[in-house]
């Protein structure tokens, strides 16, 4: 898709078109931002799946918008991300608490739309959940075994036995979880094992890695996007992400900067770097909301978390008057603005002018803020989850 956009804008400029370049620039973006991410989590009641639902979004159970998770389901129900509505999350009841065989299953919840399953167990996987994963098999869609409320099952192992360790612990039951699934005819089962409460731990980052190695190209930028951040590699490649569409912001900058009108390239300048800041701070969970939320969970004071960001836009609501006062401390916004006022006399040469201080300035400004804020991210995580400052 990059590739196509990257033809159609040499082509609009060929031609001498800067508008039909920013639109078809525009228009990349937006279709990059919106790709549909749609992932069936299924499971028995009781398996834990509603937490997974919740979990995977990044929000507590207690959240107006979570998955109830103390009710028997029989129905599908949709749960958007919070921060990316495209991404959406289908709890489906686990093939045991309905009337449908597992083929019949998938056709009656619509599998056609769904990118790939996460099958939920709290225990043992069971016949049904077998037969569930060689029908999505057959239809040729990603599935992977999740054993929940692991958590639960170490403190109950540290309890009972008189030498206890971990490692071993965990190794038995994901050898017992494949040996069962094995023997109800699944080849060579992917289980990972996850407390919810917990991501961090254990298999999660695994399967974080696992899925986004199995998925194509532009679902998983958007996967990588959502994933909530569990270790230092998440936050990695979210940062890798909004890299790449760095030279698309400031294109669109550019193309509008040629257009020689005084005051215009700057007030648009302010306006896609304040959205390009609020994407920044959405996607590394810096922002207010996802920040207290984040206190919440960790039971660490806010105050305690921001004190490690070091970045100039933390702890500051992004607006235009923000991003402008910010500009000014630039080397190059003196230039930039004797382009927008002296150079429209001098029409081709000027509008080259102007246009390449303002990609340098977009480009320049969103490098280093994501650099800033990426680096902050790292470091509330560690604060919060109290892990490894390496990987």
């Amino acid at each position: 898709m990059g590739s196509k956009a990257n033809e159609d804008i040499k082509k609009a400029l060929d031609n001498n078109d800067p508008g039909l370049a920013a639109s078809i620039t525009t228009k990349y973006l937006e279709d990059t931002n919106n790709i549909q991410l749609n992932i069936a989590v299924t499971g028995e009641s009781g398996s834990g799946k509603s937490t997974f639902v919740n979990a995977f979004r990044g929000i507590d159970n207690r959240d107006e918008t979570a998955a109830p998770t103390d009710v028997v389901e029989t129905t599908i129900e949709s749960y958007p991300h919070p921060r990316y509505p495209n991404v959406i999350l289908w709890d489906l009841p686990g093939i045991g608490t309905t009337k449908f065989p597992a083929d019949q299953y998938l056709k009656r919840f619509g599998f056609e739309k769904l990118d790939f399953f996460i099958i939920v167990s709290a225990y043992r996987f069971r016949e049904n959940d077998a037969k569930l994963a060689q029908e999505i098999k057959k239809m040729g869609k990603k599935f992977y075994f999740i054993r929940s409320k692991i958590d639960n099952n170490l403190r109950d192992a540290e309890r009972s036995q008189r030498k206890y360790d971990e490692g071993e612990t965990l190794q038995e039951i994901r050898e017992n979880c494949i040996q069962g699934l094995e023997d109800q005819g699944v080849t060579s089962p992917q289980v990972f094992l996850v407390s919810h409460f917990h991501l961090h731990k254990y298999d999660f980052p695994t399967l974080e890695e696992t899925i986004e190695r199995e998925m194509p190209s532009l679902k998983r930028d958007v996967l990588n996007l959502d994933l909530p951040n569990v270790c230092r590699s998440v936050i990695h490649k979210k940062k890798e992400v909004f890299s790449s569409q760095i030279k698309y912001y400031a294109l669109l900058s550019a193309f509008v900067a040629a257009v020689l009108i005084p005051g215009l390239s700057i007030a648009a300048d302010a306006g896609i770097l304040g959205w390009v800041l609020k994407t920044y701070f959405n996607g590394f969970g810096l922002d207010k909301k996802s920040m207290e939320k984040l206190s919440r969970h960790s039971t660490k004071p806010l105050g305690y978390l921001r004190v490690v960001m070091k970045c100039v836009f933390s702890g500051k609501n992004v607006t235009k008057a923000l991003v402008v006062l910010l500009l000014r401390c630039l080397p190059l916004f003196g230039m930039w603005e004797a382009a927008e006022e002296g150079l429209g006399s001098i029409p081709t040469l000027g509008s080259i002018i102007a246009a390449s201080l303002s990609f340098l300035t977009v480009y320049t400004f969103s490098s280093s803020a994501l650099d800033s804020l990426s680096v902050d991210a790292e470091h509330v995580q560690i604060q919060a989850l109290n892990i490894q400052s390496t990987r």
